[in-house]
């Protein structure tokens, strides 16, 4: 049961990401700060970015009351990082460079070495 809660908390953390990204590249008139915060309570993709944090946390926190916290944070944020580079070539067609793909090939050995 911690395993796929702790996949969940995972996942919701980086789609939380993917979202926030999403909806601040909505339109602007302006990008001040009063615009940013505005943009950021009435776009409807980046309060459901909001909401994923939110539910991405609570499960982390129960993973956290299971797991070892030197074992989980490893985990949770190198994950979440493959997951946001692969999600940022992928949809918002950013740059993976071959230094980008080594360097996910050596978090994930790093985690499968913290995760044993």
């Amino acid at each position: 049961m911690t395993f796929a809660v702790f996949i969940i908390a995972i996942i919701l953390n980086a789609v939380a990401n993917i979202l926030m990204k999403a909806g601040a590249l909505a339109p602007k008139e302006n990008t001040g700060i009063t615009d940013v915060f505005l943009n950021m309570v009435s776009n409807p993709v980046i309060i459901s970015g909001v909401i994923c944090f939110w539910l991405g946390l609570a499960a982390y926190n129960y993973v956290l009351i299971k797991t070892d916290l030197s074992v989980a944070y490893p985990i949770m944020t190198s994950i979440g990082y493959v997951i946001v580079i692969l999600a940022s070539w992928l949809f918002f067609k950013e740059t993976l460079t071959f230094f980008q793909l080594s360097g996910i090939v050596l978090i994930i050995a790093g985690v499968w070495m913290v995760a044993r």
